[in-house]
């Protein structure tokens, strides 16, 4: 029943990702196709393993493979007709600009010219506005017609909102309005092109001193101990698996080091992939702290922006970059470690074990086979390791607050879902706690420190391309795969775990 849900789940994205798409014409189709090409092989290797017909390993890569080569082939259409859109986009905009300059002026649309009136929201006496009258010049100076002409100034935190209406594509107008603020004050103000509450485009300019503050050094101190901690609780954590206490027996510690390294190398390799494309695009990370964990080793890490970010493509690359990295390493290290299992390996666990996720499950039923009908598999500790590195990935992309999961829905459907969202994931992480403690903890965890939105980025308009919120897609699909149990009922007609 859980695998069948999380197939009809996934495809009820998928179709309201075609409604979605369908307003935008070819072009929407088109990256909706790309979203399907991704998802398909996932969603009929799940079909086919809950009807009880098994592919094996050389079949699901060649599906994977034969996935790939259509997504590439729909990008490269995509892209050459996207080019030929925004030549068509950017042609009407300088057409309605140069008609615009030829009409008469009237009161909703005054000459260019003629600076913003200073208005409150209530419209009554004006308000002064918290910023000093030359830079209000100057920063007026930078709206035109060909980019967001500015109609009211409303006195906004240190700054000021501008209203007005948006010409031309988003990206283009923000590129051409911050060259401008920049060239006239320098870095002092930062530019906003964000969504008023009404769903209109307005602009908001603060200074730069309400930018992001730099860790200071006790939270350097602490993200330090919390690592140290860390490695402490993988060792621990080894040792459990290998049964013996390492508080208890602490001269076994040399033991637990190489178990201790795998966990610790899927943590860091976690975080690498932030730091990376986070360096790629110029944006500062804070130290990770990482969340301790006897159980498991590690829960991850709890990493912030110390930097603003320029659009929501930066937040999504940023965010899905680190449980990319991870996840694939981890993916690799569980298919190894399953294919090098063979009677005699170090661990022996008994075969209910591999219920506890749908694709760990499935995937060691493609591999092993007849072996999960034993009461007792032996299996090699890259597994044990690939799948609690699956585990600490999927946590990180529940779909709540700044946890990776958080920013990448944040990023691809706006604020406005990713509110939603993390209130929908800590009901059900609320519900779960009834059975298992794990939800709990992460309930606890979201509500007290990640429950918060990403800060807006100073592009809030321009949306990721479609690719992107395929790969969000199968990512957020992936998670629910990897926590979800299978049922009794279909582990039983699979084989897995004694009946």
């Amino acid at each position: 029943m859980i695998t069948a849900l999380t197939v009809l789940l996934a495809l009820g994205f998928l179709v309201w990702g075609f409604f979605r798409a369908k307003p935008f014409g070819k072009l929407g189709i088109l990256a909706w196709l790309q979203s399907v090409v991704l998802m398909s092989p996932w969603l009929l290797f799940f079909t086919l393993f809950a009807a009880g017909i098994y592919l094996n390993l050389i079949g699901v890569l060649l599906l994977f493979l034969l996935s790939t080569g259509l997504y590439i082939y729909l990008g490269n259409r995509l892209r050459a007709m996207g080019q030929d859109v925004l030549l068509s986009r950017r042609a009407t905009a300088i057409a309605e600009a140069s008609k615009n300059t030829t009409q008469p002026t009237t009161a909703t649309d005054p000459e260019s010219a003629q600076p913003p009136s200073i208005m409150t929201t209530t419209g009554q006496e004006p308000d002064v506005v918290p910023l000093p009258a030359e830079d209000l010049k100057a920063i007026q100076g930078i709206f035109g017609l060909d980019t967001f002409f500015a109609t009211e100034t409303i006195p906004y935190q240190e700054g000021a909102i501008f209203r007005g209406n948006l010409r031309g594509e988003p990206e283009a107008a923000y590129s051409r309005l911050s060259s401008s603020l920049q060239e006239r004050l320098g870095d002092r103000y930062r530019l906003y092109l964000v969504e008023n509450q009404d769903g209109k485009p307005v602009v908001i300019i603060l200074p730069s001193t309400r930018d992001p503050k730099p860790m200071t050094l006790f939270q350097k101190g602490f993200a330090v101990v919390l690592f140290l901690v860390t490695i402490a609780s993988c060792m621990e954590s080894a040792s459990v698996m290998l049964g013996f206490d390492l508080l208890e027996a602490p001269d076994r510690f040399m033991a637990t080091v190489p178990i201790a390294l795998g966990l610790l190398g899927v943590l860091l390799a976690h975080e690498l992939g932030h730091w990376i494309m986070a360096r790629r695009y110029q944006v500062r990370l804070s130290y990770p702290f990482f969340i301790p964990s006897i159980p498991i080793g590690s829960y991850g890490a709890l990493t912030r922006f110390d930097s603003l970010l320029p659009n929501r493509n930066v937040l999504f690359d940023i965010a899905f970059a680190g449980p990319a990295v991870g996840g694939l390493i981890s993916l690799v290290m569980l298919i190894t470690g399953l294919l090098l299992s063979h009677e005699g390996s170090l661990f022996q666990v008994p075969s209910e074990f591999f219920q506890g996720s749908i694709l760990v499950g499935t995937l060691t039923r493609v591999v092993l086979r007849e072996s999960l009908q034993q009461p007792i598999v032996d299996v090699h500790p890259l597994v044990v390791l690939g799948w609690l590195g699956l585990v600490i990935n999927a946590l990180n992309l529940m779909p709540a607050g700044q946890l990776d999961g958080g920013r990448i829905v944040q990023s691809i459907y706006g604020r406005k879902i990713a509110g939603r969202t993390t209130i929908g994931t800590l009901v059900v992480l609320g519900l779960a706690s009834f059975v298992n403690p794990l939800a709990l903890y992460w309930a606890i965890l979201v509500l007290f420190l990640q429950r918060d939105l990403e800060r807006p980025s100073l592009n809030e308009l321009t949306e990721p391309d479609d690719a992107r919120a395929a790969l969000g897609l199968l990512a957020l699909f992936l998670m629910i795969v990897t926590l979800l149990p299978l049922t009794p009922a279909l582990a039983g007609r699979l084989g897995i775990g004694a009946y």
